[in-house]
């Protein structure tokens, strides 16, 4: 005031003189309605909570590895390749990093930051009339990946996402060690199939027909959102440029047509193919049961046989075929492992393998038929001798149930996957654990690549890990939108599938993970197995059925 001129100082008074004599009314009345505006206005929602939108039954084209996900870290990315730390993702994928109980709340739900998500730590043990669950005992949300649908109102109402909250086929609630309880999950499952989509819909087409001519720009194009990303060793990650040949040349599939459902009658828990690629075996409650999927038409194909083996209510976990394909082997909620000769006139148990444990998760056979492994519920690896049918040893390191195995094409190493977040590899020939990876999530899955190169993980928080048998180059993958439940590499190495509690089967190349194609099916998918000339897929689901694809090459 005092440097302003007379005049000024007069107009300057006069101002502050009009303002004292406003009221309140007058001034909400000069500003609009905005006095009258709660706090909660000022908070801002960007979670949705509607489910997402659908991926139709079939195929469906691959999300080119853009940079959605990331433009807010990244809002000028150009052609080159820029770094994201997982902090800087998890806005936008709560599951960019390999922690299970990572997770952006609504800003809405401020209370639910301090609820914490109790990571799942048994494998289910489903019992009469039920399907298996996930089970926390601490109330929670089971954590959401991130979901890039495509829009909506590109198919019909049919193809919506059923209700949330379908359960899992790992019932892993947090329980005393070496512990297994017996839950009642089939109630979970009733009334969340939806409807099969119109035939129409099931129909072959090429999903990459626009794709296969500019690959080589997947990865850094915006406006595309990113899902394969190569993890550095300081941690950080980078969205992956795929290669010319991602989707094209030799061993790479064009699409999978599905070609025949197999109304199994229980939840399928575990599925094999024969090789010579002629029977399926799907095994369910008490049960496996034997489809010849060489008949013509493949429309209302009946079982040729059943083996009931087991108790009749317990759940049947893992059957494995022999290489010869003359004998089958099968595990579950139970404490032994039959072995079946299915060469006599009528399929017969031949032998029953005793373990100290009560449950069997995972079976694996060594290339020369002469020795099983079982993944144990007691976190033990179980050695059995085929020849003579006796335990001979037991591979100890994991610290809860073993829940995946696999087994590397010249029979010296063996990769196990466990509930208590790692990955162990074991040298068969010296009988002693060679490595183990720390994940911050439960592992449900695993694959070795018959090249012997890389080992594929699927996880309880939604992520696809693919990591080098020998060298720290990792990929991480996200199109899971809930846990992996199996994974599955083809006979060449070259490409591998996952399906999962989303209702998902993926198909992914090796190593980086470049979308292949994609199934949507009415229900958790929870077993895969893809045929040894690597020309069927067939899933095992919750929906009481098994579901046999064509895979179809260029």
């Amino acid at each position: 005031m005092p440097f302003l001129s007379q005049e000024h100082q007069q107009q300057v008074a006069g101002a502050l003189d009009r303002a004292k004599q406003i009221t309140m009314t007058e001034l909400n009345t000069i500003m609009g309605s905005d006095g009258e505006k709660s706090d909660q206005d000022l908070v801002v929602d960007d979670a949705s909570d509607g489910p997402p939108s659908p991926v139709m039954n079939g195929v469906t084209s691959p999300r080119e590895n853009g940079l959605d996900k990331v433009s807010s870290v990244m809002p000028s990315m150009g052609a080159g390749v820029q770094t994201v730390t997982k902090k800087d993702l998890a806005p936008h994928s709560p599951r960019s990093g390999t922690s299970s109980n990572a997770s952006t709340p609504s800003a809405k739900k401020m209370e639910d930051r301090e609820k914490p998500v109790t990571p799942i730590s048994k494998p289910y043990t489903p019992t009469s009339g039920s399907t298996p669950i996930i089970k926390s005992s601490t109330p929670g949300k089971l954590l959401q990946g991130p979901s890039v649908p495509p829009p909506a109102a590109a198919y019909p109402s049919s193809l919506h996402y059923p209700p949330p909250g379908l359960p899992p086929p790992h019932n892993l609630a947090p329980v005393a060690h070496g512990q297994h309880p017996h839950v009642d999950v089939m109630a979970a499952y009733n009334g969340y199939a939806t409807p099969r989509p119109p035939a129409a819909l099931q129909q072959l087409y090429d999903p990459h027909a626009a794709l296969r001519s500019s690959v080589a720009s997947v990865g850094t194009q915006g406006g595309k959102p990113a899902y394969s990303y190569h993890v550095l060793s300081d941690g950080q990650m980078q969205p992956v440029p795929f290669p010319q040949d991602a989707l094209m040349g030799p061993g790479i599939p064009r699409v999978a047509r599905q070609i025949s459902n197999l109304d199994h009658g229980e939840v399928v828990c575990a599925v094999t193919i024969s090789n010579p690629t002629k029977h399926v075996y799907t095994g369910g409650k008490g049960c496996v049961k034997v489809w010849d999927i060489g008949q013509a038409g493949m429309n209302e194909v009946k079982p040729v046989s059943q083996l009931d083996c087991l108790q009749r209510e317990n759940y049947i976990r893992s059957v494995k075929l022999l290489p010869d394909g003359r004998t089958l082997i099968v595990g579950g909620e139970a404490s032994q492992l039959s072995i079946w000769d299915l060469v006599s006139p009528t399929p017969r148990i031949k032998a029953e393998l005793i373990s100290s444990a009560p449950a069997c998760y995972a079976l694996a056979i060594s290339p020369d038929s002469k020795v099983c492994f079982s993944c144990c519920s007691d976190g033990n690896i179980a050695v059995w001798d085929l020849q003579n049918e006796t335990l001979v040893r037991q591979f100890q390191g994991h610290t809860d149930g073993a829940s995946c195995i696999d087994i590397s094409a010249d029979g010296s190493k063996l990769w196990t996957g466990g509930l208590d977040n790692t990955v162990r590899s074991w040298d068969l020939r010296e009988g002693r654990q060679l490595q183990q990876h720390d994940f911050n999530s439960q592992i449900f899955s695993l694959g070795f690549c018959p090249t012997g190169e890389w080992l594929a993980v699927g996880m309880e928080n939604s992520n696809v890990e693919v990591l080098h048998a020998t060298k720290p180059d990792k990929y991480q993958l996200h199109l899971h939108e809930s846990c992996v439940l199996s994974l599955r590499f083809a006979s060449c190495g070259k490409w591998f599938v996952s399906t999962g509690k989303d209702n998902l089967l993926n198909a992914w190349r090796t190593p980086y993970g470049a979308s292949i194609f994609q199934a949507k099916e009415s229900s958790s998918v929870l077993s895969c197995d893809i045929s040894t000339d690597d020309k069927y897929i067939v899933t095992g689901s919750g929906d009481k059925k098994a579901t046999v694809y064509e895979i179809v090459y260029v």
